[in-house]
């Protein structure tokens, strides 16, 4: 290491969310660059946030703005220098960042798969027809709508726990989570049955964590290489070029995962209609070196597959 390291006296400041499962992300960052550099815990300081996505939980995020409500506070933070990185769930973060700003590291990837959770029943299919689901999520919406049409769906935000709360006091029979969050949250107690890919594709970069830097600190930059995972940014370079391509937003039902098998990356993606009456989708296998470029032509591919008249709705 060229630079100067952390210190008790001049930690390296970390930004996140305040939420359980965003603290236990940085939370590892923090355990991670430690171990890489031998520091204690003090060489670190972590910095809380809130963003306007965490506090506006009654509406829906595209009422509201889309998935850079939960990043632009922190980013303008960094960018005035009060932080040195900030720790993002890459689901949540727009494929652009604002001028000054990097993101190029990533902790290993968690399990990637959705989690149905219900008091009461084990599977989606056990669910009795007219049963309520809640999810805040465009793309489970549209993909329960597409599966399971006889079901009620309502709007369900905030964080994992606001979530569990809300099935205890009956708001909905069953929602959906994320597996990597109840790993990461070790909430082994949490009733789930991971759902495979095979039936319900995930978000784009789900499970992934990413790592925010301003461009010109190197320091910085050098610390971040240590404990960059690069099969999870080959991953998600394939994913989110297919986000990029399709301009990607909490408006529009999109899915995306890319695997990796040797020297080969297979990419399935799927857009979706919001009331889950249509689905264009594909699933290709190239070399790794051709991810990114794979997104795009899958994106164009579908935007084509999905014809005249498909994303009306955005405009109605």
């Amino acid at each position: 290491m060229k630079y100067e390291l952390p210190s008790s006296q001049k930690p390296l400041n970390i930004g996140t969310r305040g939420s359980p499962l965003a603290l236990a992300q940085a939370y590892e960052t923090r355990d991670r660059l430690g171990y890489a550099f031998d520091l204690p815990h003090d060489a670190f300081a972590i910095q809380v946030i809130t963003t306007t996505g965490d506090r506006i939980i009654d509406r829906p995020l595209k009422a509201i703005g889309g998935k850079g409500l939960f990043t632009r506070e922190i980013e303008e933070m960094m960018l005035a220098g009060s932080i040195d990185i900030a720790v993002h769930s890459m689901k949540d973060m727009p494929t652009l960042q604002p001028e000054g700003l990097w993101l190029d590291t990533y902790l290993p990837r968690e399990d990637v798969r959705d989690a149905f959770i219900s008091l009461n029943s084990t599977t989606l299919a056990d669910l009795a027809e007219g049963c309520v689901v809640g999810t805040s999520s465009l793309r489970r919406q549209a993909q329960l709508r597409l599966r399971r049409p006889d079901l009620k769906v309502v709007e369900f935000r905030g964080n994992l726990q606001t979530r569990l709360k809300k099935l205890e006091a009956k708001v909905a029979d069953a929602t959906f989570l994320a597996m990597a969050g109840l790993k990461r949250l070790k909430m082994h107690d949490v009733p789930r049955t991971a759902i495979e890919p095979e039936d319900m594709l995930p978000a784009v970069a789900q499970g992934a964590i990413g790592i925010e830097r301003r461009i010109g600190d190197m320091r910085v930059a050098e610390m971040l290489e240590a404990i960059n995972d690069g099969q999870t940014g080959q991953r998600l370079n394939a994913e989110r070029a297919f986000l990029t391509a399709l301009d990607g937003s909490c408006e529009t039902p999109i899915a995306g995962l890319a695997q990796l098998d040797g020297n080969s990356l297979r990419l399935r993606g799927e857009v979706l209609r919001p009331d889950g009456s249509d689905v264009v989708f594909d699933d290709v296998t190239v070399p790794i070196e051709d991810g990114a470029e794979a997104g795009r032509v899958m994106a164009a591919k579908l935007l084509d597959s999905a014809g005249e008249g498909f994303f009306d709705w955005r405009t109605a």
